[in-house]
């Protein structure tokens, strides 16, 4: 079986996701240039203020922690990359879904505790769970060994989706991580396939399938018709039975005088 969908090259799939990466790093080092307080760009749950946080949110991440930023860019030009060259059909509705999706989820359902959630992690959890997700309900070998290799490499994010660490925004991660599973559904007749087998293709035709054993059982009873048959000859010969003695025999033997002993003297009988 071929696998025809995928290229032989995977950095042009890396193109995307780059120049988003860039674009954050450029908002990064405007806020270290202007006073505006970007955070209020994020989403601050069940207010109309947090609203436009639903398409800024990814954008912004902290100012004064560049390990947050650090982290989600290799994590995020990953994903994105993978989801590129082998879902390269639905990549952009799905970006741009988990994009929109994890923000409203977000706003919709977490509780309103006066902080602002910022960065790009939902997006993140968002290609994290749709790739392993469609990878295993699409039972196509390729994208089921990705499914693997994103646990792999990411298996440990799963763990962000609880309420462990009170400054991480687990209810980002949570609403990313299910936007990829609805995804992940809706897309799973989009995209690659996996390809079908010539008996497969039959059956769907209603063509029946061969008789493979029926012919070669066939094809045996033909060359044993042609051949020679070995004929193999029993000859039995019965054993001789040894003759047995019947009571009168016995008797008989028993009255008459034996072969073996000597003929009386008679004129022993004669003496007085």
């Amino acid at each position: 079986m071929k696998h025809e969908h995928f290229d032989h090259r995977i950095w042009p799939y890396a193109l995307p996701g780059a120049f988003i990466l860039a674009f954050l790093w450029l908002i990064q080092w405007a806020q270290h240039l202007f006073a505006q307080p970007f955070y209020k760009y994020g989403i601050l749950p069940r207010t109309l203020e947090g609203l436009k946080g639903i398409l800024f949110m990814p954008l912004i991440h902290d100012k004064l922690d560049i390990n947050h930023l650090f982290n989600n860019s290799v994590a995020f030009l990953l994903l994105s990359t993978l989801l590129a060259y082998s879902y390269r059909k639905v990549f952009l509705p799905v970006l741009l879904i988990s994009w929109i999706s994890c923000g409203a989820l977000l706003w919709g359902f977490a509780e309103n505790h006066g902080s602002y959630h910022i960065g790009i992690s939902g997006v993140i959890y968002s290609l994290f769970s749709f790739l392993f997700v469609s990878g295993i309900i699409r039972r196509y070998f390729p994208l089921q060994a990705l499914s693997f290799l994103v646990v792999f490499l990411y298996g440990s994010l799963i763990w962000g989706i609880f309420p462990i660490d009170q400054h991480i925004s687990w209810e980002g991660h949570l609403a990313g991580f299910v936007s990829g599973i609805i995804l992940a559904v809706l897309f799973r007749k989009q995209g690659p396939v996996r390809p079908k087998y010539q008996y497969e293709v039959e059956r769907d035709l209603g063509i029946d399938p061969p008789d493979l054993e029926g012919e070669w059982l066939r094809r045996m009873q033909e060359q044993e018709e042609k051949s020679d048959p070995l004929i193999i000859t029993y000859q039995y010969i019965p054993k001789r039975a040894e003759p047995v003695a019947t009571p009168l025999d016995v008797h008989t033997q028993s009255n008459s005088p034996s072969q073996d002993q000597a003929p009386s003297d008679p004129n022993q009988e004669n003496q007085p």
